[in-house]
């Protein structure tokens, strides 16, 4: 049972709670990127629908129903909210391309593609006139998937790298940052229809990413779940969702894994044996045009520029710098400059177009939802030390106050690219002069 997951203790917990009836039917999988939540969580559709008693959850069960789940194509199962799929699926098609003969690196990149391909079920996306735009991109996607063999290697990667482009297209056009309300209203009607198979499973990703009316219809399944439907959420950030929310879902709690153990794991998934000992994020992002390393330094750039320019509009007030500011500057100035970056800049203007050349221009849109997430790291690394060694109350109380500043502002601007389709640069733009404003107010 679970054995595709390395690493992760809370998986003895789970497992207990299979065997002994006492599954909760609403769950959170929670825990930093990349720890094995979105695994756990297909893993355990999977064993919850199988079909072999005796098999008690073996990956390499052979019976129907295990085998559509591991293809992800069960109509039991349905997935929702924004993961980093271009990364995986391009780290997948490297180790498909450097084993083509190896089963195992075959069904890898397939599934990797397949967990983005899911995000466009016909549950989610009934009457939704987007939908007739994309579909040429699935279609296209679907057939790929299907003829893709170990043929001429030259003919491979031609085949390969036009599923990814595809794939890199479908997710900047048509997975949005913030889950729309719609589709967990169409969620929350399929959950109530009887199951084809044993049990249904709702995985919702990321989510912490939900725009507020999506967020109340989540709340009225959750209230009253269907007998026949299991839930799991899983996030990075759980202290975004709502409370009303968290107190409604069993919590199972990943923990960032060792070094070691990150990298048994890309030699055990992605078959790599001379990957450096790197972060699984690490490793994934690495195989994109512009990686986390290349994003990081940016955030702290922007993140250190804001920051001086609130400080200055507070000097020529004459108010004194908070503890929070002062930790925001130190921390995330010596980051960017160690990457080349230079100083924090206090034009907004030449900002914003540093950090474009940089990205790219975010001509993947997923890279600015990562840009996004950059900051919101970098932001939780600079206060922490004042919320944990504070001398009084009210400094610690100024650091979560700016902290949820930031939280409100990203996601608003993630908000307005992911969901109203605004330019990155006008959202970063108008992010970097709202905090601006925000904290020098403060």
């Amino acid at each position: 049972m679970f054995e595709n997951v390395l690493g992760q203790s809370v998986i003895s917990l789970l497992s207990q709670d299979i065997r002994g009836g006492m599954l909760a039917p609403s769950m959170l999988f929670f825990g930093p990127e990349a720890s094995g939540k979105g695994s756990t969580a297909l893993e355990l559709g999977r064993i919850l629908s199988c079909e072999n008693q005796a098999a008690t959850g073996a990956w390499n069960c052979s019976c129907p129903a295990c085998d559509r789940h591991r293809k992800l194509t069960h109509p039991d199962l349905l997935l929702l909210g924004s993961r980093a799929f271009s990364a995986e699926i391009a780290a997948s098609a490297a180790a498909f391309l450097r084993n083509p003969d190896t089963q195992a690196t075959r069904f890898l990149f397939i599934r990797s593609v397949r967990k983005l391909l899911a995000r466009f079920s016909p549950v989610l996306w009934e009457d939704d006139p987007k939908i007739a735009k994309l579909n040429l991109l699935i279609q296209s996607l679907d057939e790929a998937l299907d003829e893709i063999g170990t043929a001429d290697p030259d003919v491979l990667k031609k085949t390969v790298d036009g599923i990814l482009k595809n794939s890199f297209k479908l997710e900047a056009e048509g997975v949005s940052s913030q889950i729309p309300v719609a589709h967990i209203r169409r969620a929350s009607f399929w959950s109530r229809l009887a199951p084809q198979g044993k049990r249904k499973l709702l995985v919702i990703e990321n989510a912490d990413r939900m725009q507020d009316g999506a967020r109340n219809s989540l709340l009225k399944i959750l209230e009253e779940p269907p007998e026949t439907v299991s839930i799991v959420l899983a996030s990075a950030h759980p202290e975004a969702l709502l409370p009303t929310i968290l107190s409604r879902l069993r919590p199972y709690r990943f923990n960032a894994r060792d070094k070691e153990v990150e990298a048994e794991v890309v030699r055990k998934i992605f078959r790599d044996p001379a990957s450096p000992p790197v972060s699984i994020q690490a490793y994934l992002e690495s195989f994109l045009p512009i990686s986390g390393e290349t994003l990081y330094p940016l955030a702290a750039l922007f993140t250190a520029s804001v920051t001086m320019a609130a400080s200055i509009t507070l000097k020529r007030g004459g108010y004194p710098l908070t503890g929070a500011l002062v930790s925001l500057g130190k921390h995330t100035a010596p980051i960017a400059e160690a990457a080349g970056l230079g100083r924090p800049r206090e034009d907004i203007q030449s900002l914003v177009s540093t950090v474009l050349k940089g990205a790219d221009n975010f001509d993947i849109r997923s890279r600015f939802s990562r840009f996004l997430q950059h900051l919101l790291t970098l932001v939780g690394e600079s206060l922490n030390t004042i919320r944990l060694g504070a001398p009084d109350a009210s400094a610690s109380l100024d650091a979560v106050a700016c902290r949820d500043t930031w939280r409100a502002a990203i996601r608003e601007a993630e908000l307005s690219v992911g969901t109203y389709n605004l330019s990155p640069a006008i959202a970063m733009e108008k992010l970097a002069f709202d905090l601006r404003e925000a904290m020098a107010q403060r």
